[in-house]
């Protein structure tokens, strides 16, 4: 035993008090005793002990009290003369590490003392160990233009704050990217990181998975199943498209964020959230909210912190890092390393990237697989030639009203669509965005031809 260790014994009865210091001293330890609360706060106050033994009937305090502003700071074993499975069951709840009914053994007593003392060190080294960790790993985020690093500074600056963050940005700028660097960079990191996409459920099972069904709330419903809302406590919620969602689940959200409360689906029970909410959207929330179509006062508070993506054609000289990530990062059967040839890079530089770095990353893995053998990729091992389709050039709106911008994107949309003969991958590459969107858009504008064809 360590002669450094420091106990202290807060307990009222004067010969348990003295003997228990008595044997601890003899057994290396560095023992201070006192007999009321005032005089250990008094104590506490100048002094940093490892371990605390302490009587759950004080004259002067309530133990489980005092347990409760010591756990957080220091390891406790309670002690108590009039042990109960109810008190000792709150105690553990409260955070006691041990809880030991007098008369103790003294030899039981060092035992735990030595096994408490065992565990609070091996979670420091822990916590030391996720620390560095944590400040050693590479960042999410790749590339050095100037863009990335004013979203890193935001990034930086908002990480330790316990707000709402929203993440802005076409599709595939890489926005979950970012509420994973900024939950990493958080006091949450140990915590859970749940991720939840706002456009791929019907209303009803998007409730239940955000937050939670009771038995019989719907048909299938059989049995209770909690949300991810609480598998996000003490962490961070990423609820991806928020623009998404319809109003009935915007006006449980609101209430969330305001109160932290919330329900299971067909429960009655309000429930208690602990979850730092993130969202993203590449959808204009400020137009959706002045239209109608997005709650006013959600959008006001989802806007306290808001960190907007730029495209990749917005940073291209970030585009030779990303090829060179995603070169060294491949996770093919054939571990073959790959180089690009100035060529291939100068062209991939000059592309406009319209589904941005999901699709890099996706023209990156096919030239892989096409180059087979070969240790460069060159200009052919590259799907780039294809024109993106040029469908707006000579189109022209007539409105007999001021139209308002979804009035404008319904009706682009709608055009491009007639142009494109419905063609689902063509009004992808032509409107920069993905056949998941280009499906929504479909359907929200009730456009639905037996001829549509997938690409």
């Amino acid at each position: 035993m360590s002669a450094a260790r420091s106990l202290l014994i807060v307990d009222d009865d004067r010969l348990f008090n003295e003997l228990v210091t008595r044997q601890l001293a003899d057994s290396g330890y560095r023992v201070t005793g006192m007999r009321s609360w005032a005089e250990a706060r008094e104590w506490l106050a100048g002094h940093e002990p490892d371990l605390v033994l302490l009587d759950i009937r004080l004259p002067d305090a309530e133990g489980l009290e005092v347990l409760r502003g010591l756990v957080p700071d220091v390891p406790v074993i309670v002690l108590t003369a009039y042990g109960s499975v109810r008190s000792a069951v709150e105690a553990i709840r409260l955070g006691a590490a041990e809880y030991l009914v007098k008369p103790v053994n003294l030899d039981e007593l060092e035992l735990a003392i030595a096994r408490t003392l065992g565990h609070a060190e091996l979670k420091e080294s822990l916590n030391l160990v996720r620390t560095r960790e944590r400040r050693s790993r590479k960042s999410f985020m790749v590339g050095r233009s100037k863009a990335l690093k004013r979203v890193s500074e935001m990034i930086r600056a908002v990480a330790g704050e316990n707000v709402t963050v929203l993440i802005t940005g076409e599709s595939g700028t890489g926005k979950e990217l970012v509420a994973r660097e900024i939950h990493e960079r958080s006091q949450r990191a140990e915590k859970n990181f749940v991720t939840l996409d706002c456009c791929t459920l019907q209303e009803n099972l998007f409730e239940s998975e955000l937050f939670g069904h009771e038995k019989g709330a719907f048909t299938g419903a059989n049995q209770r199943k909690k949300g991810l809302i609480e598998g996000a406590r003490g962490g961070t919620l990423f609820l991806d498209e928020i623009g998404e969602i319809g109003p009935p689940i915007q006006a449980k959200l609101l209430r969330v964020l305001e109160t932290g409360e919330f329900r299971r689906l067909g429960g009655n029970t309000v429930l208690h959230s602990d979850a730092r909410i993130l969202c993203a959207t590449n959808r204009d929330l400020k137009a959706m909210s002045e239209s109608g179509d997005f709650r006013l006062d959600l959008y006001y508070r989802l806007s306290t912190f808001i960190i907007e993506l730029p495209p990749l054609r917005e940073r291209r000289e970030d585009i030779p890092d990303l090829v060179h990530h995603f070169l060294a990062n491949h996770d093919f059967s054939r571990r073959i390393a790959k180089e690009i040839s100035p060529q291939s890079m100068e062209m991939l530089v000059a592309y406009d990237w319209p589904g941005n770095i999901r699709e890099l990353r996706n023209v990156i893995e096919r030239a892989i697989i096409l180059s087979g053998e070969a240790s460069v990729l060159e200009p052919h091992h590259f799907a780039l030639s294809q024109p993106v389709p040029t469908v707006g050039g000579d189109l022209q709106f007539s409105f007999d009203h001021p139209p308002t911008l979804e009035d404008l994107k319904e009706d682009y949309f709608r055009r491009i669509y007639d142009r494109l003969n419905g063609h689902r991958a063509e009004l992808a590459r032509a409107l920069g965005i993905s056949e998941r969107n280009v499906y929504r858009l479909i359907k929200k504008y009730s456009l639905d031809r037996s001829d549509d064809r997938k690409g």
